[in-house]
Order: C-alpha cells, then structure tokens, then sequence
C-alpha cells in the first residue's frame, strides 16, 4: 500500500506492506536510524519521534495511520548547516546521555515537552518523561539536559 507523508521536512512515498509499523518505515526504508525500537511495545520510548508536532511512539502506530503527517525524526532537528538544536546540545553539554540507546527518544520527548510545557518545574519534567526508560543514567543529567535546553529555548 502505498503511504504519503513529509519527514524531516521532505516528502516520502513508499509502498509498504499494510502491517508496516511507522519505526519500521523510519528504519528499514528510508534508513533513519536514530529511531531505535527498544521494546515493541510502547513502553521504553526510545523510537518517539514527532507527529505533526506531538510526541508518538513509532513503534505502536502503523505507517499508513501516518498518511498525509509531518513526522520530525531526531535526525530532523539540527539545522541544514549542522548546528544542533538547543534540546540536542543540551543534552551534549550536560551529558544527558550515557550509552546513547534512549537518547534519540528521550531528546524527542523533550522537544514535545518544552514545546507544550516551557516552564515546568523539576518535578513536572520528570513526571512528563516518565514515558522514556534510561537504564543507565540516573535521569539527573536528563533533568539537568532539559532544564538547560528550557533556558536556551527561552532566551
């Protein structure tokens, strides 16, 4: 079947089989591999990416429910010339990362949250990420990563 949408800016057609998750269209047909599936079963967050500017996990949704959709992957956040986005530099400067798995994920989540939620506290940032699973960090870089990147974003 075939599938229409825009990613990362471009537009996308593709035929893909009717069961075609929108992780695997990501992944294994346009070859964008910074959404990582983690758990298949929209538990762990790491393949979140944005959909028409909201947070979805890719892995739980089919590609063709995605017709006509603006999807940002985390390779669409930088800009053209390689500058990152402040939620990505972030999370370099603050070390908001450790093996890297969740990251991707993570980094996404935090897009959505700053763009919906540009004040939240402490504790709200760490209930609005309790949909990403990190099995390394702690989290307090993460917080430390979104607080940092809310000030940049606000300046």
């Amino acid at each position: 079947m075939q599938v229409e949408l825009k990613v990362n800016g471009k537009p996308v057609s593709a035929d893909v089989p009717p069961n075609t998750l929108l992780v695997q269209l990501l992944r294994e047909h346009l070859r964008l591999t910074g959404t990582h599936v983690g758990c298949d079963t929209a538990q762990c967050g790491a393949c979140t990416v944005m959909a028409d500017g909201r947070a979805i996990k890719s892995c739980n949704v089919l590609a063709l429910q995605m017709q006509g959709a603006d999807i940002t992957t985390v390779e669409g956040l930088a800009q053209a010339d390689g500058t990152l986005h402040p939620v990505q530099a972030a999370f370099k400067e603050c070390h908001g990362l450790q093996c890297g798995f969740c990251t991707p994920g993570m980094v996404m989540s935090t897009v959505d949250l700053l763009a919906h939620h540009p004040q939240a506290s402490e504790a709200e940032i760490r209930h609005l990420l309790e949909g990403n699973l990190c099995r390394c960090t702690g989290y307090q870089n993460i917080v430390k990563a979104v607080q940092t990147a809310q000030k940049a974003m606000a300046a």
